[in-house]
């Protein structure tokens, strides 16, 4: 049985979300291949491996003219990894079953013919947004998920049937040491991470992130860092086709870059590994996933709406009810003052959501999820 996990975009935060799976895998004998579209993608898939895991891996690559065409193409929709699928059909062809982080992959099945390669999906976090339950899961041939929430929420979509799906819990977590926090200040001031979104709808960087980093700058009671989404930065241009919105993304200004008490990070390993979720004392935010890993351990949130939906009626906000929304920058202020002196005021719903969301066992997800898999792939 040969099993491959693909790692095809711009970023490398998906890896760690599968990668304990394909360990597991390999350690029990499984034909197991890493296919990877990039240099960067297969160095941290490298790392994340153990050193004795027995895998095999392959680079995808494109022609020169989808190189070229990627150039054009790739601010309104994500080309290259289309053609990473459709000129590397061969290599997926020979494989019994794919394990991905994302949905792109069922273009495998969709449009270009292989019908008879078996799927696996999990999803790469554990958020509420509507990117996250798009129809594009019933391709699927296996879903694992991880935890109650997304379950639910998936099922009563019609995403996943009965039987194409398994609860494995978050493999992301068998990569991270979650007692440790790590410290990126020569002081014990209280740390804030703003962490938005790159969805240029939802995004709070876009209309609020240049007045967010000044007030910082212009006080000295707090450290600050800056670890937005990964893809904030990948991109200038961002579109969402789900919210039919594009804009510009705005850079960071210069003169933030030595400002003391500020640390920015647009797109290293600490923005995907958990380092600042696990140093900072309060989560600045609006509609990232991240804040589902921030409340393993619970701890003050603050989210900026900045479109006004009705965010009661819609499950795509349901994280909005871990901490105080805000509307603007002016109201930033005393939300923290409030978290500061009151750190434990969302402590229980933290807990509750952390409970629904994240489902645990004495045995690593990627076992379970491992488990889960050749299940399936016996029946």
């Amino acid at each position: 049985m040969r099993i491959g996990f693909l790692f095809n975009h711009d970023a490398t935060h998906q890896i760690s979300h599968t990668i304990p799976i394909a360990a597991a895998l390999a350690a029990r004998g499984v034909d197991v291949e890493i296919l990877t579209s990039s240099a960067e993608q297969r160095g941290v898939a490298s790392a994340l491996l153990p050193a004795t895991a027995n895998v095999r891996h392959r680079a995808l690559e494109v022609g020169w003219i989808s190189r070229l065409a990627d150039r054009l193409l790739r601010h309104v929709a994500p080309f290259r990894r289309i053609a990473i699928l459709r000129e590397n059909l061969p290599a997926f062809a020979a494989l019994d079953a794919l394990v991905v982080p994302e949905t792109t992959s069922t273009l495998l099945k969709t449009r270009f013919g292989l019908d008879t390669l078996k799927l696996i999906y999990l999803p790469h976090g554990a958020g509420d947004g509507a990117a996250g339950f798009q129809p594009v899961t019933r391709h699927f041939d296996l879903v694992l998920l991880s935890g109650e929430k997304v379950r639910d929420r998936m099922l009563s979509l019609g995403l996943i049937s009965e039987r194409g799906h398994a609860i494995v819990g978050y493999p992301k977590f068998d990569t991270v040491d979650l007692a440790a926090t790590p410290r990126f200040f020569d002081n014990d001031k209280p740390t804030v991470l703003y962490n938005p979104h790159f969805n240029p709808l939802l995004s709070s960087w876009y209309s609020h992130g240049e007045q967010v980093l000044d007030w910082f700058a212009s006080q000295d009671a707090l450290n600050l860092i800056f670890a937005p989404h990964v893809m904030l930065f990948k991109r200038r241009l961002h579109t969402s086709l789900i919210h039919r919105k594009a804009r510009l993304r705005p850079d960071v200004p210069a003169r933030f870059r030595d400002s003391p008490g500020i640390r920015i990070d647009t797109g290293s390993r600490r923005s995907i590994d958990m380092s600042y979720v696990r140093a900072a004392d309060i989560y600045l935010g609006d509609v990232s996933s991240q804040i589902y890993e921030w409340i393993q351990r619970p701890r003050p949130a603050i989210f900026f709406d900045t479109h006004k939906p009705d965010r009661h009626a819609s499950e795509d906000y349901g994280h909005w009810s871990l901490g105080e929304v805000i509307e603007s920058v002016g109201e930033m202020p005393a939300a923290i003052a409030r978290a500061l002196a009151d750190p434990d005021a969302y402590r229980e719903r933290q807990r509750i959501a952390d409970a629904a969301t994240f489902s645990r066992s004495d045995r690593p997800a990627g076992e379970r999820a491992a488990d889960a898999i050749l299940d399936h792939l016996r029946v």
